[in-house]
């Protein structure tokens, strides 16, 4: 059966009032419930501060009895207050009104900085809400301690549930006896009625511009004879001047429509222009609207910095050459930054929602959901480093996870974060190897030193029995054996003692090429016997340095040497001398066309006693010598296998050599 159309104008009048009344209780229990709120905060803030006050002589006299019965009258004295305790300066609890005992976990849970006169933070027991209000004790700018209240939020919302229903109620009468009224002058308002609830269609349809109430035969601007084109209530045909806030009327209360009613409806215009009930309904109705319209362009509003803020956010995370993710509870990201992206080769589309099986191998993502769950259960951040595959292959990684609480029981996710340590793992194994060269250093010079005296004495007496034996006898090949045997022990204790380093620094003005040319004076002969031709090309201006010339010799006869050793015979050395990126550095490279070096012994040639030649014929010190000596020059040596540049017969080696200058070096200034 339809209903009639008075039937229906009925219905969509009471609707209306049943929105209306809807609306004035959420906003008139949301005020009262803020005002009963902030009534109990200024309670326990007026309680806190004056108990604090009182609190300054018995912590100054340490007068725990009387601070006790302070606290203790205070709880009794107001049946909302659930707890009263006081901290001393470190922290520490010195009076409570706990019956079993101090609970450690509140110590905490809210605290007030120097400077501050409270804080106050909404606790939850599990059972129940708790305001507690953190308030210094000081006296003279000197904070004796801290003051904590507990206010149970219980009796706020009992006062504010009774409040409600009150409104509840009032409103409900008021929409009956409305009711009512509207029925009695139902045919007389039909029109009326009838436009209203087209314009609420219009509005829930989205258009918050429509207008309901009529238009006025005579406006504010006529009645007070206005001129003030900047109010904004002047020429304002929609909407009625004492809905509106911040009008310029002199006569007008500054504030909302329930703040100026009073003195509105003293004014002229309100007399002039106010009309029925329907009239007043419809000029609500489009102070609705206008105010529903303000508050959807403050969300807007709100909504566009928001998202500013996100994009901002991200820009930065995007920024940071770390790699950061934020993972939920289930183990799925939520958000990445441009580094994680990159370090799994993937775009930001293909790794938010998925979890780790989805982006790392079996064998990774089960290592890392078991430490995301162990992270979860325990809250406890995980620090560690990692060695994964790598584009350009292992790399090290030093990684942070850290639980993400929402609040003090429930932990929301984990916030992941990391870097590339591979260089500062580099750094790490050469300074662990320059430690264990500088030991064996100090065990080299002690060894050497206990044997060279015993080795002396043993060459000494062989070579007095060679003179005393006959030079064809069994004897004397023994015992010349001895003393070839002492030569070659002699020579490893004095290539020992060249490791060491142990001989004194001499320290001059010369010029390295004139150092390599005395050298190649002594050696060219002998490699020229084997075929092994020495090609080199020197800068032509002086390469001045400041250093010990012959430790540098001994550098250079080192790798010629090895050189020579790698080629045997019927190949070439080429050495190149200049100045380096700039001028205070000078640059030396010697290669061969040799066997080269293997990988794998290419990372160990600078070890002490490492060698690949046969029995006798190297200590395996050489290069240690080399590699010390540069060091205490302050330069570097790097080996390429087969050589970087410059001549390309057979594999060969290449040693680049660079040395500073050092001329502004003092005289004796050198690293030891």
């Amino acid at each position: 059966m339809k209903l009639g159309f008075r039937s229906k104008i009925y219905l969509g009048f009471f609707s209306l009032l049943l929105i209306q009344g809807l609306v004035i209780f959420l906003w008139v229990s949301q005020v009262m419930k803020d005002s009963m709120l902030e009534e109990i905060k200024n309670r326990g803030v007026s309680i806190g501060v004056s108990l604090s006050a009182r609190m300054v002589e018995p912590m100054l006299a340490m007068d725990f009895l009387r601070m006790k019965v302070l606290v203790d009258e205070t709880v009794q004295l107001d049946n909302g207050i659930f707890y009263t305790f006081v901290l001393d300066e470190k922290g520490n609890p010195l009076i409570h009104t706990f019956k079993h005992g101090f609970p450690v976990e509140l110590k905490t849970a809210n605290t007030v900085q120097d400077g501050q006169k409270g804080s106050m933070q909404l606790l939850d027991t599990g059972d129940q809400l708790i305001f507690d209000y953190a308030v210094p004790v000081i006296i003279n700018d000197n904070r004796l301690g801290t003051l904590r209240l507990g206010l149970f939020q219980t009796q706020a919302e009992k006062m504010v549930n009774k409040i409600m229903f009150t409104t509840i109620v009032t409103i409900i009468f008021a929409i009956l006896m409305a009711g009512i009224v509207g029925t009695l002058l139902l045919k007389p308002v039909t029109k009326s009625i009838k436009k209203l609830h087209d314009s609420s269609e219009q509005a829930l349809r989205g258009d918050l511009d429509v207008r309901t109430a009529p238009m006025l035969k005579k406006n504010c601007w006529d009645i007070m004879q206005c001129s003030q084109k900047e109010c904004p209530a002047y020429e304002n045909q929609c909407h009625r001047c004492w809905y509106m806030a911040g009008t310029l009327c002199t006569s007008c209360v500054e504030g909302e429509y329930a703040k100026r009613i009073d003195s509105c409806q003293q004014c002229q215009v309100y007399k002039q222009c106010s009309g029925d009930e329907i009239q007043s309904l419809a000029e609500s109705f489009d102070a609705m609207t206008l105010s529903l319209k303000g508050n959807l362009s403050d969300l807007k509003t709100a909504e566009s910095i928001l998202n500013e803020q996100k994009a901002l956010l991200q820009t930065i995370l995007d920024a940071i050459p770390d790699f950061i993710s934020l993972q939920d509870n289930e183990g799925c990201y939520v958000s990445v930054n441009r580094a994680f992206c990159e370090m799994l080769n993937k775009n930001k589309e293909e790794i938010i929602g998925k979890a780790n099986g989805d982006l790392f191998s079996k064998t990774l993502a089960e290592m890392f959901n078991k430490e995301d769950k162990s992270i979860l259960e325990t809250r406890i951040p995980l620090v560690k480093e990692n060695r994964v595959p790598g584009l350009k292959g292992l790399k090290w990684l030093h990684v942070v996870k850290i639980p993400v609480l929402e609040t003090k029981n429930y932990v929301k996710g984990l916030v992941c974060s990391g870097r590339d340590i591979t260089k500062l793992k580099a750094v790490q194994e050469q300074l662990t190897q320059s430690q264990k060269m500088e030991s064996v250093g100090r065990l080299a010079a002690g060894v050497a030193h206990e044997i060279n005296t015993p080795l002396g004495i043993i060459l000494g007496y062989a070579q007095l029995l060679l003179e005393d034996v006959e030079k064809d006898g069994q004897m004397y090949e023994d015992v010349a054996t001895i003393a070839k045997q002492t030569k070659l022990c002699s020579k490893i204790v004095a290539d020992l003692l060249n490791f060491s380093r142990s001989s004194q620094k001499n320290i001059t003005k010369f010029n390295i090429n004139e150092a390599i040319k005395e050298v190649l004076s002594m050696v060219e002969h002998t490699f020229s016997l084997n075929h092994v031709i020495v090609k080199h090309e020197y800068d032509k201006n002086p390469l001045l340095m400041q250093g010990d010339k012959e430790k540098l010799k001994q550098v250079f006869i080192n790798l010629l040497n090895n050189a020579f050793d790698a080629i045997k015979e019927n190949g070439s050395i080429f050495i190149n001398s200049g100045f380096g990126k700039t001028q205070s550095e000078i640059k030396i490279s010697i290669s061969d066309t040799g066997c080269g070096i293997s990988k794998d012994n290419i990372k160990k040639i600078f070890e002490p006693f490492y060698t690949t030649k046969g029995p006798d014929q190297g200590t395996g010190l050489g290069l240690s010598v080399t590699f010390g000596i540069i060091k205490e020059h302050n330069g570097t040596i790097n080996v390429y296998s087969p050589p970087l540049s410059g001549k390309k017969e057979g594999n060969g080696t290449q040693f680049i050599v660079v040395l500073p200058t050092g001329l502004n070096m003092k005289k004796g200034e050198l690293n030891g």
